[in-house]
């Protein structure tokens, strides 16, 4: 997962395309293994194919809890 420095938005659009799932896969990976809700790239039109959407309008203790859980699903997707 590799993704660019937000310029003031509250929101993170990293690239999931070497992940080998679709953005929808993923988001709905994560949602069901680790509980964390991401919106799948293509709810922002095809061109989104590859990517997810993360808010980070939250505290930081429940990004680092959110975080922790995501790379969990992410090993477990390596391994």
């Amino acid at each position: 997962m590799s993704c660019l420095t937000p310029q003031g938005a509250f929101y993170v659009f990293p690239n999931i395309t070497k992940i080998g799932k679709t953005s929808q896969e993923l988001a709905d990976l994560l949602l069901n293994e680790a509980g964390v809700a991401t919106l799948p790239g293509t709810a922002f039109g095809p061109a989104g194919q590859g990517y997810l959407r993360f808010s980070y309008a939250n505290s930081i203790e429940n990004i680092k809890l959110a975080l922790d859980k995501v790379g969990e699903v992410m090993a477990a997707i390596r391994a």
